[in-house]
């Protein structure tokens, strides 16, 4: 018994400290200067986008691709009337944010 819930507290602190990374991540690669959590700043909550494309693994690459990129210019704008600036950080780093951010529907 005892050996179980110290196997479920190790999942749970590894769990939640690759959550603190990736939300370390996003404020590295700058997503929270426009973004918040669970409340809309320049864009929306990162909680409102996990919500509205909730169900959907293909949405991860997609939003990746988005993100790097940014608004395209001409194209409808999805939250509002901002557009979001491409991303400098790498593919990667902003895929391990999305997931992060996915995760918090």
């Amino acid at each position: 018994m005892v050996k179980k819930i110290l196997l479920a507290l190790i999942v749970s602190a590894l769990a939640s400290g690759a959550s603190y990374a990736n939300q370390t991540l996003a404020m590295q690669s700058g997503c929270l200067g426009c973004h918040k959590v669970d409340a809309k700043l320049v864009g929306p909550a990162f909680k409102d986008i996990a919500s509205k494309y909730a169900g959907d693994p293909a949405e991860v690459d997609r939003l990746t691709s988005k993100v790097k990129a940014g608004s395209t210019p001409g194209e409808p704008l999805v939250w509002g009337a901002v557009a979001m600036p491409p991303n400098a950080s790498p593919p990667e780093k902003i895929k391990q944010v999305i997931e992060w951010v996915m995760t918090l529907n």
